[in-house]
């Protein structure tokens, strides 16, 4: 003979069943019946082709312009060209010693000159070296022997 009464597996999940309905009209009560509803439910075939289409244009466009992206070798790394916004001298050209400080960038893009060159020739002098006035290379050469 069968009993009645439910087996406990069956009382357990109707209790976790029961617990679902009743955080999920919580929500809804809260939040709107949109905030509980299957997302399959609301999805129609124009909203399908819609999506795809926007895909479509999404990918053609980053396609466009990974094209677009003409590449430049600069010290021997190929750097997109969109990306340079100026021309960039990492080579003093007072002195000729490259630099990757920071500082000297500050000075290569207002005096021309890196940090050691401004303060041997420049300091002090701004107006002269506004003018045009430059070290001689040969002075310099005997200043360093």
């Amino acid at each position: 003979m069968q009993s009645l009464t439910p087996s406990p597996e069956l009382m357990k999940t109707k209790k976790e069943l029961d617990h679902i309905v009743r955080i999920e009209k919580a929500i809804a009560k809260k939040y709107g019946k949109e905030s509980i509803a299957n997302p399959r439910s609301l999805w129609t075939d124009e909203k399908e082709e819609q999506y795809l289409e926007h895909l479509k244009e999404y990918y053609s466009k980053t396609r466009k312009s990974l094209e677009n992206t003409e590449k430049i070798e600069e010290d021997g790394f190929l750097i997109p060209k969109n990306l340079i916004t100026r021309k960039n001298e990492r080579k003093c050209p007072v002195c000729k010693i490259f630099s990757f400080e920071v500082k000297d960038d500050l000075y290569m893009n207002k005096f021309e000159c890196c940090f050691q060159c401004y303060v041997q020739w420049v300091e002090d002098r701004e107006e002269r070296w506004q003018k045009g006035w430059r070290p001689d290379h040969e002075k310099k050469e005997q200043k360093k022997n």
